[in-house]
């Protein structure tokens, strides 16, 4: 029987699947109030820094409010000043002090409150990022609620995919991931996984995994279906050839050489294939030996020649086997 050495190999799980692309930042810009649209300050699909100004709308009445209200604060507080004056000299009380405290405390909350509602209807980008095609005009009313647009960063783009509960023990963040996108056939992006989502679906019995890509050339657009291949779990192994493992339902056996010339046939646990190799995760260690060819022609307890394995390239020699 041709015979050979348990190797050792470096291996890696490979996890394949299919996943969706999101943008790593992206909102809706809505109207919190009902009014008339004044100015719109962007053009389709630009880029906008964080706090640009967005939209204005309609906001003339909210100002005149707030300019009364500044001025009923300036007058509370003069008249708080000339009463803290008069203290001094014995000629007003602690009770005519806090009413004039408690009537400037009353104009300062009218002025934040006016002002807010002047911010309510200026519409800012909250982050950095691209916008969508403009979907209002200048002069068109809107109610609270109405998109005025989408801003969306896409400069690395979030990939979700399912990955089932039986490889989640393989899977950390920081393992690299590479997809591929139906928009560029046969070109490579590369990313890492950044989070596990802790929730398994009791329907798929998969969770779904984050990887990040980066995207500077924003080639990868979100929404894009893109197939993915995670690496995970790295570690060297014994290996043995294919054709080395004999098979019996759902078991895996070698025939394994002893000092003695003769053969043992013993169960193992396999794990990945990978270039005409099989992983052995239990049942055998690097350096013993095994019969790697002839399999077929071994039973349990045999005593056999063995014939080491030739070098690649040159034809085995005959099997001999043991009168």
């Amino acid at each position: 029987m041709v015979v050979g050495e348990v190797e050792t190999m470096a291996l890696v799980d490979r996890i394949e699947a299919v996943g969706t692309a999101f943008a790593n930042e992206q909102a809706d810009l809505n109207s919190t109030v009902t009014e008339r649209i004044a100015r719109v300050n962007f053009t389709d699909g630009a880029f906008v820094p964080k706090g640009a100004v967005i939209a204005e709308l309609v906001r003339s009445e909210q100002g005149a409010q707030l300019a009364q209200f500044q001025a009923r604060l300036r007058e509370a507080e003069s008249q708080l000043q000339r009463l803290q004056a008069l203290q001094k000299q014995g000629f007003a009380t602690r009770a005519q002090i806090d009413a004039a405290q408690a009537a400037v405390d009353v104009a300062r909350g009218q002025v934040a409150a006016a002002g807010s509602q002047i911010g309510d209807r200026v519409i800012r980008a909250p982050f950095a990022g691209w916008l969508s095609l403009r979907r209002v005009s200048p002069g068109a009313v809107v109610s609270a609620g109405t998109t005025i647009a989408t801003i969306v960063d896409y400069s690395r783009i979030k990939l979700d995919f399912p990955v089932p509960e039986t490889f989640l023990s393989t899977i950390r963040p920081g393992n690299p991931i590479v997809a591929e996108a139906a928009a560029f056939p046969g070109e490579a992006f590369s990313g890492t996984v950044n989070s596990i989502d802790p929730l398994v679906d009791p329907v798929t019995r998969a969770a779904t995994v984050r990887a990040i890509i980066p995207n500077p050339d924003l080639r990868l657009r979100p929404g894009m279906l893109m197939t993915v291949a995670v690496e995970a779990a790295p570690r060297t192994a014994a290996v043995v050839p294919d054709l080395a493992l004999v098979g019996q339902g759902d078991r895996s056996f070698v025939y394994l050489l002893e000092d003695d010339n003769r053969v043992r046939r013993t169960e193992v646990r396999t794990g990945v294939r990978r270039d005409g190799k099989v992983e052995i995760r239990e049942g055998l260690a690097a350096g013993q030996r095994i019969v790697v060819e002839g399999t077929v022609k071994v039973r349990d307890g045999m005593v056999v020649r063995p014939v080491e394995r030739s070098l690649p390239g040159t034809p085995a020699p005959a099997a001999e086997q043991a009168a």
